[in-house]
């Protein structure tokens, strides 16, 4: 009898074994002999057990290393600490008894004619089915000296351990840190000249290509990604080969001659140049080899050999070996279903890398170098964030062909599923900084395959929780092995967990982040509690570790919203995000906006000639923004200070531009001189900004005022909406543009003046103490429980008696406030920010270059005729 999988019971759900009459390749598998006892050799194990009747058969895994399958993939963990026992992968499998595991006893000759193979040790093993799972060898290319002492590859766990004891004991014998050299610039590369550095040695990386993780990455992101290894004190050469290594006196390495002429001092080399298919077996028994190596297979990973299949690395499937571990496994239940009488077949897929052990995030999937014929890029560096972030699409912009995410890898994981399929957004929303804390949603099709390695679908992680009574994010790895591998969908896995849950009215955890077991809204309401002042105390007393890139920026926001100090005091600066760091927003070219407040859009003659003024002599680029006030582009980070000195001592104050906070209020201009004007909005936006300015919030606000229900000023698409009527004013709250649009809600009409203020500051103080990290009023708005009219409850009518603590909050903020820029310019410590290089404090980046439109400057771009700093708007030739 043989056997194979049902239809599912539902979608996403799992599969039951059922008995049919084969047209595949099943029959009775009998004995089952997989030669390798490497990870790919470990899934065919697994798959088998959970599909495999229960007798008629046997199975014999046959290693030549002499540990249990290990996790190569975090090989490097073996470096910090993480035992070989640590690294095995689910030993249980082997509990079977019908399985036999052989380990440290290798393959020497396959005899297809007699259908056995012989171990090195003699053995003899008979099979009515053969898998070749022998995986991939590490390739040296050819230099003088790489046979030398002191020489090693990066592969297997015997190669670190030996790495590990040469470089323990060559420190000791020479008494000082070991210099190591590292020949390859990829993954492993990097992660290798990692473990040298955990080690306690030096490591340069010598890449042949122009660039680090030349095949994963393009030239943008290998030169953040090189940035980011210079900070890890990794020396790096690109465009060089090592040519020779030469021994020293005692004759083990000593230095690495390159082809570039350098030489480097090497007490230790590590090659990691790429791996080659270990297909000598093959060979030898005279299966079909590809010409580039491989034992060519076809869909259904069957060899030339009915009785021989080959899978993972060493398998060429349409003429090449796949390097990762997901085909692999990939593989291995292709051939698990058609022995049990399945039809399944084996496609190539574009996969993801991700670097792993380094303490930098790199990754990417599909297209990255745009070669798809019509291929668009949109990308977004970010210099000082040290970002790198690009998508590859197709030429309507709709479907997904790449991406490349350097520094910030968040999105990989949510978008790397997508690859092929409609983004269902427009994709310059997921790279921009706005995008990048609130990216659009895009729900999974439940045929998508969240996990790679582990071919698991979306549909059947959402069945794990609804048919199977999953509960957590670790009982789902546990039932799908969804995110058990390399462990970069673990994110997405988590979103579609918790997102199941939360269908299914399970509690789902809050967590703000792996150091802090609670939600933004809870931590404030400790910190006020406990009188907390820096995130010292805060993450002592209610987190853990460090914190990370997604606490440090809420614990700032949190402290400036109980006004405990300057954004950039000691204990806060380094908490800020990029643009609250240097108190202005960051352009494409590395240079930033200056924009001052402009309540309401009213400025005098005197304050606009100002701004002319500043703007001619600093030769910035000028423009009117949508919220109404004038924006100065192009000031580099040196010239901010003086910038901001001139525009304070005119009277004008940060505009916080750059901050989760008051952006600006607009307003109409209303009965003052509009015919149609019912109330005096400029006064009343007036009133308001000045009242809220620098308001730290989740997210940042927009207030907008209309004099009339003409709605100039666009109010209802504004988090607060203040529109005049004949007998007050009504104020709608909860509405925002940008990528999904939303009308603000009406929470209280015909109100005075006074109720207006009144009204928005218990609105306001309440958004501030329950939101979530990074959500804008919209979404909390329509997340409200019991929805508009429990809030206006609350907010309007004071159903639960916080009015008057909520106004006091507020009050506090308006005694409390100072300008951040005249506060930064009084304090010589906090203007030690604003150098574009620490150890030349008066140079700047001399590799800013402009060009002029329309009788502006802007940054050039190839081809274009450039004009470098100074810029001086008015000795650029005007384009039309």
């Amino acid at each position: 009898m043989s056997w194979a999988l049902g239809p599912r019971t539902s979608p996403g759900g799992r599969r039951r074994l059922v008995p049919v009459t084969s047209d595949g390749d099943g029959g009775a598998p009998g004995r089952v002999v997989v030669v390798g006892a490497g990870m790919v050799a470990h899934r065919f194990v697994e798959s088998w057990l959970r599909r495999a009747p229960e007798d008629g058969w046997s199975l014999t895994v046959l290693g030549d290393e002499p540990y249990l399958p290990y996790d190569r993939v975090h090989l490097s963990e073996h470096v910090g600490g993480r035992t070989v026992e640590d690294l095995a992968m689910a030993p249980a499998v082997w509990d079977d008894p019908r399985v036999v595991l052989r380990t440290g006893d290798a393959v020497a000759a396959v005899d297809r004619e007699a259908r056995t193979v012989r171990t090195a040790s003699g053995s003899v093993h008979p099979y009515d089915t053969l898998v070749l799972a022998t995986g991939s060898w590490a390739w040296t290319p050819r230099a003088e000296g790489t046979d030398l002492p002191g020489v090693f590859s990066y592969r297997t766990l015997d190669d670190l351990r030996g790495l590990m004891a040469w470089v323990r004991d060559r420190g000791a014998a020479l008494g000082r840190s070991v210099r190591g050299v590292v020949v390859g610039g990829g993954v492993l590369g990097l992660e290798a000249a990692a473990a040298l550095q955990t080690l306690g040695a030096q490591a340069a990386v010598v890449e042949f290509a122009d660039r680090l993780m030349a095949v994963q990455l393009d030239a943008g992101g290998g030169e953040a990604l090189r940035v980011l290894v210079d900070d890890l004190g990794m020396e790096v050469r690109t465009g060089a080969a090592a040519q020779r290594l030469v021994a020293g006196p005692d004759g083990a390495v000593a230095r690495a001659e390159l082809s570039t002429g350098d030489v480097l001092d090497a007490d230790v080399v590590v090659f990691s140049t790429g791996v080659r298919p270990r297909d000598r077996l093959a060979r030898e028994s005279g299966l079909a080899v590809g010409e580039r190596g491989g034992v060519v297979v076809g869909p259904t990973c069957r060899t030339s050999d009915p009785a021989v299949w080959a899978i993972g690395e060493c398998a060429s499937f349409e003429g090449e070996c796949a390097g990762l571990v997901a085909p692999g496994n990939a593989m291995a239940d292709v051939v698990v279903d058609r022995l049990l009488g399945g039809t399944a077949v084996h496609s190539r897929s574009a996969e993801g890398t991700k670097l792993k052990g380094v303490g930098i995030d790199a990754a990417s999937f599909g297209d990255v170098l745009g070669l798809t014929p019509g291929a668009l890029e949109v990308t977004f560096a970010d210099p000082v964030a040290k970002t790198y972030k690009k998508l590859v699409v197709s030429d309507d912009a709709r479907t997904l062909l790449g991406g490349v995410f350097v520094g910030d890898i968040d999105l990989y994981s949510r978008l790397r599923p997508l690859l092929g399929r409609p983004l269902g957004a427009d994709p310059a929303a997921f790279l921009t900084p706005e995008g990048a804390g609130g990216a659009p949603q895009t729900e999974l099709p439940d045929d998508v395959v969240v996990c790679s390695c582990a071919n698991v679908t979306a549909g059947t992680i959402r069945g794990a929780v609804s048919e199977h009574g999953c509960t957590s994010v670790g009982e789902v790895k546990a039932c799908t092995k969804a995110g058990t591998v390399c462990g970069s969908c673990v994110p997405l896995v988590t979103t579609l967990v918790n997102t199941a849950l939360e269908k299914a009215g399970v509690e789902v955890s809050r967590a703000m982040c792996e150091h802090f077991a609670m939600p933004r809204a809870e931590l404030l309401a400790l910190v006020r509690q406990d009188g907390l002042r820096t995130f010292s105390e805060v993450v002592a007393k209610h987190g853990t570790g460090r914190g990370c890139a997604v606490c440090k920026p809420v614990v700032a926001s949190i402290l400036s919203v109980l006004g405990v100090g300057h954004v950039l005091q000691p204990d806060q600066s380094s908490l800020q995000d990029t643009n609250d760091h240097v108190l202005a927003n960051l352009q494409k070219d590395g240079t930033y906006s200056v924009v001052p407040r402009v309540p309401a859009g009213e400025i005098t003659p005197e304050k606009l000639a100002v701004l002319a003024q500043v703007a001619q002599d600093f030769g910035l680029y000028t423009r009117i923004t949508g919220a109404q006030r004038i924006g100065l582009f192009g000031a580099r980070l040196d010239q901010l200070p003086t910038i901001w000195r001139r525009l304070v001592d005119a009277g004008f104050e940060s505009g916080q531009a750059y901050g989760k906070s008051l952006r600006a209020v607009k307003s109409c201009i209303g009965s003052a001189w509009c015919r149609f004007g019912v109330q005096d909005s400029v006064s009343m936006a007036t009133r308001l900004e000045l009242r809220y300015r620098g308001l730290r919030s989740p997210h940042k606000f927009k207030v907008g005022v209309s004099g009339c229900a003409r709605e100039c000023a666009e109010a209802r698409g504004k988090d607060v909406g203040v529109i005049a009527t004949e007998k007050g004013w009504n104020v709608y709250v909860g509405g925002n543009g940008g990528f999904t649009p939303r009308h603000a809600e009406l929470l209280a009409e015909d109100l005075d003046d006074e109720r207006v203020v009144q009204v928005v500051d218990r609105f306001l103080a309440l958004y501030i103490r329950s939101a979530d990290r990074l959500q804008r009023t919209a979404p909390w708005v329509a997340g409200f429980e019991g929805g508009i009219a429990e809030l206006r409850r609350v907010v309007v009518e004071d159903s639960r008696g916080l009015g008057a603590e909520l106004e006091a909050e507020i009050a506090r903020h308006v005694d409390a406030y100072v300008d951040e820029w005249r506060a930064t310019l009084e304090d010589p410590e906090k203007l030690r920010h604003f150098v574009a290089f620490v150890n030349a404090p008066d140079q700047h980046d001399p590799d800013l270059s402009y060009t002029s439109l329309r009788g502006q400057v802007r940054p050039a771009r190839t081809g274009d005729v450039q004009h470098h700093d100074p810029r001086v708007a008015r000795t650029l030739e005007v384009v039309p």
